[in-house]
């Protein structure tokens, strides 16, 4: 007899990775408009961690002003559909589906039930999921990051961060669109960055790419380490700068304000919308072979604390998985 009883990680308050158990729980059931998923890979990233500790204070404005809405964890998902409520058509029993929802979506568990209009797809065949899992948290953000200026053909960008999730994603998508691309990293992942197509690549190790003598019309902070006065000198008289962070005091938002209604160097902030139209651009380029997610290191669900502390350290190469089977 099947059992009804799952693994998942679970909180009750905002809190540090050692916060979180493992516990067993009874498996969800879909409502008449949901699907049932069989969870067999996940992501550990930066907004996992965000959700986890509800901090910067600002994520509590959708995931829960005193205590997190979602007790147990995990945004973006791949999995195995296992049961379709009876209105659902647009998905079956067996089919691979992957997605993302930044306020959470329950998915570092073994199952989990989802609306099927959310932001999911049908798993390209040519990825695990493990690799479809490294497909959406990171690629997602670095898809907003590009449609908020629209990069060019021959149009040089500079991207701060370029071998985490969002820098590495966001590397390959500015390849894509004919720019020319700095790409800031570590020592030992010169080679990576040189793989996904840089054309010149900083070692902020050795030295600070802020003394570079090239301009550029973008700089994409993909790790929130820089700042707009920093990195000034380094823009045309129109370029821009997006960070993935908000800047001390809030200060990219402030900023992109006040640039808006002037005129030469602006900061935009990259708010993130339509998730879904972001996967079905990530998807594109997957089977163009366009885009290749960049995977550091895989956890069990039962060493997942060990997976956010590892995260949250800021110093992980692409994504961290999370192997639920």
């Amino acid at each position: 007899m099947k059992s009804n009883k799952m693994k998942a990680a679970y909180r009750k308050e905002y809190g540090p990775p050692e916060s979180l158990k493992i516990k067993e729980i009874e498996i969800p059931k879909p409502k008449e408009n949901e699907i049932l998923i069989k969870v067999h890979a996940a992501t550990v990233n930066r907004t996992d961690c965000a959700v986890l500790s509800g901090r910067p204070y600002i994520m509590r404005l959708f995931t829960g002003l005193l205590k997190p809405k979602l007790p147990i964890t995990g945004t973006d998902f791949a999995g195995e559909v296992e049961a379709v409520g009876n209105k659902v058509n647009s998905f079956k029993v067996g089919n691979r589906v992957f997605g993302f929802n930044d306020n959470g979506s329950a998915s570092h568990a073994q199952y989990m039930t989802i609306s099927a209009d959310k932001a999911l797809s049908l798993i390209p065949e040519k990825l695990s999921y493990e690799e479809a899992a490294a497909s959406l948290e990171g690629a997602h953000y670095a898809y907003n990051f590009i449609k908020k200026v629209q990069v060019k053909e021959g149009e040089k960008i500079l991207i701060n961060g370029a071998t985490g999730a969002i820098g590495s994603a966001l590397l390959q998508f500015s390849k894509y669109h004919g720019a020319y691309v700095t790409a800031v990293g570590n020592s030992k992942n010169i080679e990576l960055m040189k793989s996904l197509g840089a054309d010149k690549v900083i070692d902020y190790q050795t030295e600070d790419f802020t003394e570079d003598n090239q301009k550029y019309k973008c700089i994409f902070d993909a790790v929130g380490k820089s700042s707009f006065s920093k990195c000034r000198n380094l823009l045309e008289a129109d370029g821009v700068y997006i960070s993935s962070e908000l800047g001390r005091l809030g200060e990219n938002l402030f900023l992109a304000l006040i640039t808006k209604i002037s005129s030469g160097k602006k900061v935009i902030f990259p708010t993130p919308t339509d998730i879904k139209a972001s996967i079905d651009f990530i998807k594109k380029l997957i089977e163009e072979d366009k885009f290749v997610a960049v995977i550091d290191r895989e956890y069990p669900l039962d060493k997942i604390s060990e997976a956010f502390t590892y995260t949250a350290g800021g110093q992980k190469t692409g994504n961290v998985i999370l192997k639920i089977r």
